[in-house]
């Protein structure tokens, strides 16, 4: 019998993940991922070790919170002063699940480590794969590009054939939970809005607004305030206007009013990651998405000196450096880079 340290976060995916395993003959484990120091989060660790009683599993409980501060908030704040639109739940998953949790898995002595996300793990002739889950709403193969072929022949993901409802059902009859939580959309550790969570990190640093001709329109408070794109909170007459640019090295944030402004054919993309573990033949074809729940486009991918070349096959709109380009083919993830 094969021992598993499941990832329990006192939700209703990862409490039906745990389950499923136990009903297939597993020796599961819960596992509590502590990320903060603060209320929601000891409610979290209660509901976790109330779910793991009523599976009559054994209970780890793990402090990352000096670990996630480090490696995901910092992350974060220190992307968005680079002008750029970082995307933490990639890197969580990178450096919490199958970072510091996986250890545990080694430590502990486990088998398997397990979690309650939404994708589809095969075994091509020893080269495993992660597909796009069944519920194409809950898909959350986008976030795990950065895994390698060891993480992915250690892990099992539960709920990749199933539709969301029916994990619900599961959690109803079995009693796992008293009820099943609202799901949120925000950043874990944002309460409020990205620009309020900003606001306590930076100071005022006002600079210019401009057209694409270096007239000044106006003042802005602080590039991080702005994605590329954006149109609301420009205030400027005359519009509607949308952030174009960063220019950090001037402190100016340039504005169009003409949306085609925005589109491109062709981004650079660094640091990949192949899942397989070995770089393909380029040019490659294949599908892209660019942002979570976003459309796989129609795309070619091609090796430079000092990046990869990445051509859409029709233009893109409001493209973010900072945020992640993941690599499909036939709803394979062949991994994935960071959009510079």
């Amino acid at each position: 019998m094969k021992k598993v340290l499941c990832a329990i976060s006192g939700g209703v995916d990862s409490a039906v993940a745990a389950f499923l395993l136990k009903e297939k003959g597993f020796e599961v484990n819960g596992g509590f991922m502590k990320l903060f120091n603060n209320k929601k989060s000891k409610e979290a660790e209660l509901k976790a070790r109330k779910i793991a009683k009523k599976l009559k599993i054994p209970f780890y409980s793990f402090d990352f919170s000096k670990e996630f501060k480090e490696e995901i908030i910092d992350y974060f704040i220190q992307t968005y002063k680079e002008g750029r639109t970082p995307n933490p739940c990639v890197v969580c998953n990178k450096k919490m699940k199958f970072g510091f949790f996986w250890k545990k898995v080694q430590d502990l002595k486990m088998d398997l480590m397990a979690t309650g996300h939404y994708v589809i793990k095969e075994n091509n002739n020893n080269s495993f794969q992660i597909k796009k889950g069944k519920d194409k709403n809950k898909d959350q193969s986008y976030f795990l590009w950065q895994l390698s072929q060891k993480q992915l022949q250690n892990t099992l993901f539960p709920l990749g054939e199933m539709k969301k409802e029916k994990v619900k059902k599961i959690a109803k009859k079995n009693n796992l939970l008293k009820s099943i939580p609202e799901e949120s959309q925000n950043i874990c550790f944002i309460q409020d809005s990205v620009q309020e969570f900003l606001k306590k990190e930076f100071k005022n640093q006002p600079g210019e607004i401009v057209d694409k001709e270096g007239e000044v329109l106006g003042k802005h408070k602080g590039l991080w305030l702005y994605t590329i794109g954006q149109r609301k909170g420009i205030r400027i007459s005359g519009g509607p206007f949308y952030v174009l640019k960063k220019d950090l090295e001037n402190n100016k944030l340039i504005i169009t009013k003409d949306k085609s402004d925005l589109i491109r054919k062709k981004i650079k993309i660094k640091n990949i990651n192949w899942i397989s573990g070995k770089e393909p033949s380029f040019p490659l074809k294949l599908k892209t998405q660019i942002r979570y729940r976003g459309e796989s486009l129609k795309s070619k991918i091609k090796k430079e000196e000092d990046c990869f070349l990445l051509s859409f096959e029709k233009g893109q709109k409001a493209v973010s450096s900072g945020q992640s380009a993941v690599f499909y083919k036939n709803g394979i993830v062949l991994g994935g880079g960071i959009i510079c």
